[in-house]
């Protein structure tokens, strides 16, 4: 049975002392609870060592939003995932629609930076998605197999186990617009399909497979109860304590 997860991406919000009181409501309220997924933690990254603290006394996981594309030397202002795994570090967020637009990263540069987390036993949560011009012409399906084949599929089948992708419509990342569940089911469906003629069934039913852009605690239930999706990658709700565990008791 694949792993259910729940991912809190921070972005770039919170003072420390705002992110270590987050933190610590979040960790405290689901040690109370029962929950039935993974959840994980994406803050900037001069808060991650705080973070894991956290993590090694409590159900989270702790991610970070970026990764270098190459190994440690100098690269001034990057972390490599070297760094990262020394910190106790699990997971990267790579490919982010944000990372693509604001700061042009490319196919070939996220490829990259997988290859470095997995070489230094990190698991990417990968992004792929659309933009709204791209699914109003009818090439939201083109568009994220390219996505996947450009920057995922030189992987084997044992790399590829210890990816989780992440689909995220970029018309519904912090707008407020959300794709309907059958759009998700539809595009998640898609994907397994094309795992599945890539890696073949048991890799295919075995990855995990999240939804982001605008996923709240209002409609997680709704989005979650599809069979093809995993879970969410959470942006705006994950800053709201109270609404992020109501996304994580959506399973």
């Amino acid at each position: 049975m694949r792993k259910k997860i729940v991912a809190g991406n921070w972005k770039m919000n919170n003072t420390f002392q705002e992110a270590e009181e987050l933190i610590s409501v979040i960790a405290e309220d689901l040690d109370e609870k029962d929950i039935k997924c993974e959840v994980i933690i994406c803050p900037p990254s001069i808060y991650l060592e705080m973070a894991s603290d956290y993590g090694e006394e409590s159900v989270l996981s702790i991610s970070a939003q970026n990764v270098s594309g190459y190994d440690d030397g100098a690269y001034t202002g990057e972390i490599s995932a070297s760094m990262l795994e020394a910190m106790g570090i699990n997971y990267s967020i790579v490919g982010h629609s944000e990372r693509r637009k604001y700061f042009n990263e490319t196919n070939d540069q996220l490829a990259k930076k997988v290859d470095r987390l997995l070489d230094n036993n990190m698991k990417p949560i990968f992004c792929i998605g659309e933009q709204l011009e791209e699914r109003e012409s009818g090439k939201q399906f083109e568009i994220v197999e390219d996505q996947l084949d450009k920057a995922l599929f030189h992987l084997n089948k044992d790399e590829f186990s210890n990816v989780i992708l992440a689909y995220e419509p970029v018309w519904a990342i912090g707008t407020g617009v959300v794709a309907t569940p059958e759009q998700a089911q539809e595009m998640h469906g898609f994907i397994r399909g094309l795992l599945i003629k890539k890696y073949g069934n048991d890799v295919a039913n075995e990855t995990t497979i999240l939804y982001g852009g605008s996923c709240n605690a209002k409609n997680a239930a709704t989005l979650f109860a599809n069979e093809d999706v995993d879970g969410g990658l959470i942006g705006g709700a994950s800053l709201k304590s109270e609404d992020f565990v109501k996304i994580i008791e959506s399973f």
